[in-house]
């Protein structure tokens, strides 16, 4: 089944409904959105001579026209291929050519920084500006149905990073999002066309991926009018939508119970925020629900598993009289409805409760592979089991309790962060001898980076410099805050950079 069918069978039903608004205003109804999808769909195979498994990328901020090329890139029998466009356009660059994307669908923001990389990736066509005369007149081209696929086809590459950092593209089949989308409503909480869900995360991620079961169920998409995620536009938004829902990083959730509009604001209308992709403090969880009641839920996945390992439901979370209420917030939650998790040793032996090891996952959700990386792939998947790179426990009611991320990786902003790929662009510097990046814990973005960097003798570095050369090379969100210039970094006898000793120092500090 093709994943765009979920668009087709709500504009059926519910073709007066609203499907996508802008702020307070309806950009587009059901049956509206389903038409654009497929005039896109139609034009793209007819005027741009796309031919269905090609891959189209999508660069944009959140705006409405983002689930428009989503779907009408289903509706061809194309892969979509979303990326964060707060990436530099040299890293938008890799991932267009790993993907073997033709066509980049992107906004006026991002048109320059897609063309000046254009010759860097071969068989790229010019970039598709939404909103622009070309995107008008493919909205006016015949409109066609969602096409015929395998389920096993695939409908989304989400390009992710290993621990080298370098970009991995999970791909994910129009049957995992579709068990993603069943999963919801099993797990999570269940939804009415009079409903709503609000887009201040990117599109791009978990929000784009949390579009398909309102989409299903014919709710109002809104996507703020400043693109992203402001408190006061937010605390206005729930205020104008009825049942409404919203996926936020942690940092967002905070930044929320920080805001002082939040003390005047009537947030009667918020459902429930589902917050992942970072850690929450316990303590911020109960603020939280001090502040909205019990209308938080916590998901824990990962690309390779979109958004479904373990959830901590919107019950759990109002269960105060359970004795280990406070522990249970603590953790990410049970396993889902679909999916077997285990904990297991380094031989991949199950592990008992209360014994720490790493995550891995099983089940329907989970990933076929990565595209054209089958070494990436027998090492994700060995066993049939998704390795995760995660450790955690059990304890014995079923609740996993996450330990530790994946090997080194920061999340900053509910944004993964590798630091093999800062250090690689500090070690460009000919004066740089050493670099090691770690996590800070920060309190409004839950981490910030740090560098250790050490100068080859006789040569000195400058900070201006260092920051210069990022800036140039990776996304202005993955730039080192503070560069510490050091006489040498810790390690151990096999001469490994002890990471965690670094980061212990910078807590002594704190």
């Amino acid at each position: 089944m093709n994943i765009a069918a979920l668009l087709a069978k709500t504009a059926r039903t519910l073709p007066e409904r609203p499907a996508v608004s802008l702020g307070e205003g309806v950009a587009a109804r059901y049956g509206e959105l389903h038409r654009r999808a497929g005039a896109i769909a139609g034009a793209l195979l007819a005027r741009y001579g796309l031919a269905p498994g090609d891959r189209v990328a999508i660069v944009m901020a959140n705006r409405p026209d983002y689930l428009e090329a989503l779907f009408g890139i289903w509706y061809a029998g194309l892969v979509a291929v979303p990326v964060n466009a707060k990436l530099h356009p040299r890293e938008v660059a890799y991932i267009l050519g790993n993907s073997g994307a033709t066509l980049c669908i992107t906004d006026e923001g991002h048109a320059d920084g897609i063309e000046s990389v254009r010759a860097d990736v071969p068989g790229l066509a010019p970039p598709l500006v939404a909103g622009s005369a070309a995107w008008r007149a493919l909205l006016g081209h015949d409109a066609r149905g969602p096409a015929a696929v395998d389920a096993g086809a695939p409908a989304w590459l989400f390009y992710t990073s290993g621990t080298t950092g370098r970009p991995k593209g999970a791909t994910i089949t129009h049957h995992n999002l579709l068990v993603m989308t069943l999963s919801y409503f099993a797990d999570l909480n269940q939804i009415a066309p009079a409903d709503s869900v609000l887009h201040a995360a990117p599109l791009s991620h978990g929000s784009g991926l949390y579009a398909l079961p309102f989409i299903a169920k014919g709710a109002n998409n809104v996507i703020p009018e400043s693109g992203g995620f402001e408190p006061v536009e937010v605390l206005s938004l729930i205020e104008r939508h009825p049942g409404l829902s919203m996926f936020a990083a942690p940092t967002m959730v905070v930044r929320l119970l920080d805001s002082p509009a939040l003390g005047g604001a009537d947030t009667s209308n918020l459902d429930l925020i589902i917050y992942g992709g970072g850690p929450m403090y316990v303590a911020d969880v109960e603020r939280a629900l001090a502040a909205f009641g019990p209308k938080l839920a916590q998901i824990y996945g990962q690309g390779e598993a979109p958004m479904t390992i373990t959830a901590l439901s919107r019950d759990y979370h109002a269960d105060s009289t359970q004795p280990r209420f406070r522990e249970r917030l603590g953790s990410a939650g049970v396993a889902r409805t679909d999916v077997e998790v285990r904990v297991v040793d380094e031989d991949d032996r199950p592990l008992p409760a209360g014994e720490s090891g790493e995550i891995v996952a099983r089940g329907d959700v989970v990933m076929p592979g990565y595209w054209e990386n089958p070494e990436a792939t027998a090492s994700a998947l060995k066993g049939g089991w998704l390795h995760t790179g995660d450790v955690g426990r059990f304890d014995e009611d079923g609740f996993l309790t996450l330990l530790d991320r994946a090997k080194d990786m920061i999340i900053s902003g509910g944004t993964n962060i590798y630091p093999r790929e800062i250090e690689e662009v500090l070690l460009r510097d000919e004066a740089v001898r050493e670099a090691a990046v770690v996590g800070r814990a920060h309190a409004e973005w839950g981490e910030e980076v740090v560098a250790f960097v050490v100068p080859h003798d006789g040569r000195s570095v400058t900070r201006e410099r260092l920051d210069r050369l990022c800036l140039e090379s990776i996304a202005r969100f993955k730039r080192p805050r503070d560069y510490r210039i050091v006489g040498g970094l810790p390690k151990n006898n096999y001469g490994k950079v002890l990471k965690r000793t670094l980061r212990e120092e910078l807590e002594a500090e704190a």
